[in-house]
């Protein structure tokens, strides 16, 4: 694991918990270009009322806001979770080069759990992948949060 990826993990992590902190499930995300973070995002599904308020898609807007386009080649994206279908198109839309991940998602994750969206050989722009960063923390975020969630259910 290279120093600089638990490093921009971290970063992510930071922005998992902003997301807890108001009550939507803890994902976070940076984006990196030229060692500088030039997007930030995390969860605000619940906030904002919005099915594609995610971490990324959030993230990405901003970095796009910092470039002046749509294209984001030359960055790296650190996601506390293995992104979504909808993330992970919007990820390799965007044309970021690298992805990586703390937490593989087994159940919803589309960059190799699930399906593979971020590699598929019929898209035109593929991702290089590094899993698994900062993974025990990642997981015990989500774990309380919903072992929380749960007590608050009964």
């Amino acid at each position: 694991m290279r120093d600089l990826d638990i490093m921009y993990m971290k970063e992510a992590l930071k922005e998992a918990k902003k997301a807890m902190l108001i009550d939507e499930v803890p994902i976070g995300c940076v984006i990196v270009k030229d060692g500088e973070i030039i997007g930030r995002g995390h969860n605000t599904v619940e906030k904002d009322k919005h099915a594609f308020a995610h971490a990324e898609i959030n993230a990405i807007r901003e970095a796009s806001e910092h470039v002046d386009g749509w294209r984001l080649d030359g960055c790296s994206i650190y996601i506390t979770l293995e992104p979504c279908a909808m993330c992970a198109g919007a990820i390799v839309r965007s044309r970021i080069d690298r992805l990586v991940i703390g937490l593989r998602d087994p159940k919803r994750g589309c960059a190799g759990s699930v399906y593979n969206l971020v590699n598929e050989e019929r898209f035109n722009h593929r991702l290089e992948v590094t899993y698994d960063v900062l993974e025990d923390e990642s997981r015990d975020l989500l774990q309380e949060f919903f072992r929380e969630k749960r007590k608050a259910v009964g």
